[in-house]
């Protein structure tokens, strides 16, 4: 909120300032625990005079015409000027603003901001009428020039703008005059608060990772926790302190997960073994012992909280190896996953089902996709989730392996939720993949089978990062996995529900959600394709193709469109292809036949028209052989080389000619060149 608001109050304060005429050379904001700084440097003494023409009536015009165009200016009659205009005498309003002080108008345009700034959560106190974020005690508000600085007057609910301010609320007490920016920034560190919250998070890092490194030790990364506690603190020190000894063989995730959650504490790791040995925590005051009753203080709360999470631990460790997390997984059947998609536990079975379906696609083990997808959700039952639900899935992984399930399947556990964003790695192994896949496609069809699909800029489900995460998958595996059939399959046994004005039946209603999930997913790869540079027409061109459900070949035939459009030949083949097309077009709707039976190189008359015969009859089988591999960059390549022989004939040839049955056989040819092009990408859809 600190850091929202502090940019809240530059953005409204200097939008406001050049609305009302008052330009500035820079502004920077700050924000501590305790107060909101705006600095504004070279702003105007005052707002220029503005002078304003409007053109108004005719002066003969209807007196009430009149009337209204003199409330509109707040002017009187004789104030108007009269002007020949080429429909006659016109009058016309000068209306002079004289410039006004800045102090009357940062006074003006703070107090509107103060009254309605858009903190998420504010509150009043007192008899007052006005709302904070909590009690304000003070505005200072100054303009600095060289002859001095002068208070602004202002008075928000009997808070007085003055031109002074307070230090740190225990360090240094009392309040101190300020003259300008400089020397309040300088005065306020000589009392204990660092003004900028990235010099206070540079300060506790650095301080932090010195004191781990002098007990050859490392500090944990965690750049949220770091700005968090940046804004908890006007005078960080960093204290570090130990953790007890009976809390040590705890997972170094569930240490470290607790004491940021309850004790917003930095973690402190042996480099060498990888275990959480001693937190880090920052008081926002120095004391005259070094800070040891804040730790002493800090340390007995800790040990209550890692009581808790030790006796999770050991309670979710007992039931894992006794009774290899079976009263976890029974426990799910009692817990919604939606009201129309049935629990936990009835998703999982599909999710099982449809992982050892997929698995051979995969190369993974079907059975041991299965199981890992029977357990992977497991840990949602226990206690140490349920205290700390960012866990789940590592802890589902430990527990795996204290049960004795094979590491693949443990693995699983953890990395099935991946990748959960655009930066997130892929699950590497097959089984996690596997899992992974499933979890995400059972989302998407359970969705789309209730119809409940995102709209707009709302997708409370996250379904849009779920089918991120399965093109993904799909591709970094390179798994050819035909979609509509698993979409089909996953549907199988469901209540399917689409909005149709026909009656439809259940195969019918099967096919169109189908359908409909995959110009989703479709949707989804153009964002992704488009990250890698691949142009939307590209795309465009071999979304058209058959088989596009087929994810990792549309998008090898994408790239290697993309590959040969960015030569001179792929992009003249584009041309030659398109006037081809045109013409061909035209004469079809004219003499209202289709030319697709075949031309025949015995009416070939030019020599570039029996050179373009050759060139299409040795591209055939080359074609046929690169797409049945599917082979892309090669059948792209076998089409670059028509490039010649197709600009050749154009150049040469007359399609068009007198002769009947010479141009029927031309008009033949031309659909020859678009069928054997259309076999690789539709070209139509290339832009010029």
């Amino acid at each position: 909120m600190q850091a929202r608001a502090a940019e809240d109050l530059k953005k409204r304060m200097t939008d406001a300032l050049v609305e009302a005429g008052l330009t500035y050379a820079g502004a920077s904001a700050f924000h501590t625990p305790r107060r909101l700084c705006l600095t504004v440097h070279g702003l105007l003494a005052e707002s220029p005079m503005v002078r304003e023409e409007r053109k108004g009536p005719r002066v003969d015009a209807p007196e009430k015409a009149i009337e209204g165009f003199l409330r509109g200016a707040g002017l009187t009659r004789d104030q108007l000027e009269e002007r020949d205009e080429k429909k006659g005498r016109v009058f016309f309003a000068v209306i002079e603003k004289p410039g006004r002080p800045a102090a009357e108008i940062v006074a003006e345009e703070l107090e509107k901001i103060i009254r309605n700034f858009p903190w998420p959560k504010s509150m009043r106190w007192g008899a007052g009428s006005l709302r904070w974020v909590r009690p304000l005690h003070s505005i200072l508000c100054i303009l600095s020039d060289e002859e001095g600085a002068a208070i602004v007057p202002l008075d928000i609910d009997g808070i007085k703008a003055g031109d002074s301010t307070e230090g740190h609320r225990f360090m240094a007490p009392g309040r101190f005059q300020v003259r300008d920016f400089d020397q309040y920034q300088t005065e306020l560190k000589r009392r204990f608060v660092v003004l900028g919250a990235t010099e206070r998070a540079d300060a506790i890092w650095q301080d932090a990772s010195n004191q781990a490194f002098a007990s050859g030790l490392e500090l944990v990364e965690d750049k949220g926790l770091l700005a968090e506690v940046a804004g908890l603190v006007e005078w960080p020190v960093v204290l570090m302190g130990e953790i007890g000894a009976e809390f040590l063989e705890l997972p170094p995730e569930v240490l470290q997960t607790s004491m940021k959650e309850h004790q917003k504490f930095f973690s402190v790791k042996n480099p060498k073994t990888g275990r959480i040995e001693r937190f880090v925590t920052v008081a926002n005051r120095e004391t005259k012992d070094n800070g040891a009753t804040i730790l002493a203080g800090n340390q007995k709360v800790l040990s209550a909280r890692l009581s808790d999470a030790k006796f999770f631990w050991e309670n979710d460790l007992r039931i894992a190896k006794q009774e290899k997390m079976q009263p976890w997984r029974d426990q799910l059947a009692n817990v919604t996953f939606h009201a129309w998609l049935g629990s936990q536990a009835e998703r999982i079975e599909r999710i099982a089902a449809l992982a050892a379906e997929i698995a051979p696609a995969l190369g993974a083990d079907a059975e041991l996709a299965a199981e890992a997808a029977r357990i992977a959700k497991a840990d949602l039952s226990s206690e140490m989730v349920y205290e700390f639900p960012e866990l789940q899935g590592l802890m589902g992984r430990y527990y795996a392996e204290a049960a004795g399930f094979a590491p693949e399947v443990a693995a699983a556990c953890e990395e099935h939720y991946s990748p959960l964003g655009p930066t997130d790695d892929v699950p590497a192994a097959k089984v996690s993949a596997t899992v992974a896949l499933a979890d995400k496609l059972d989302m998407l069809t359970g969705f789309w089978a209730i119809d409940e699909k995102p709209t707009g800029s709302k997708d409370p489900f996250a379904l849009r990062r779920a089918a991120l995460g399965v093109i993904r998958i799909l591709l970094e595996h390179a798994v050819d996995l035909p979609l509509l059939r698993v979409f089909t399959s996953a549907f199988v046994g469901r209540t399917v529900s689409v909005t149709s004005t026909e009656p439809l039946s259940f195969e019918q209603v099967q096919a169109s959600a189908a359908a409909d999930l995959l110009s989703f997913f479709h949707d989804r790869l153009k964002v992704h394709l488009r990250d890698e540079g691949v142009r939307h027409d590209v795309i465009d061109a071999c979304l058209a193709m058959p088989g596009n459900d087929d994810l990792v070949s549309m998008v090898a035939r994408a790239r290697a469109l993309s590959e040969v459009l960015g030569t001179e030949d792929g992009a003249n083949l584009v041309q030659g292809f398109k006037r081809a097309n045109n013409i061909l077009t035209k004469e079809e709707e004219k003499d209202g036949v289709s030319y697709e039976f075949g031309a025949d190189p015995k009416f070939a008359e030019a020599q570039e028209e029996v050179a373009l015969f050759n060139a299409l009859e040795a591209a055939k089988p080359k074609l046929d052989a690169a797409n049945k591999a599917e082979d892309f960059a090669a059948a792209m390549a076998t089409l670059a080389t028509l490039r010649a022989p197709i600009d050749a004939f154009f150049e040469a040839v007359q399609v068009n000619t007198d002769n009947e049955v010479v141009r029927r056989n031309r008009l033949n040819l031309l659909s020859t060149i678009r069928s054997t092009v259309l076999q690789v990408a539709d070209l139509t859809r290339i832009e010029a």
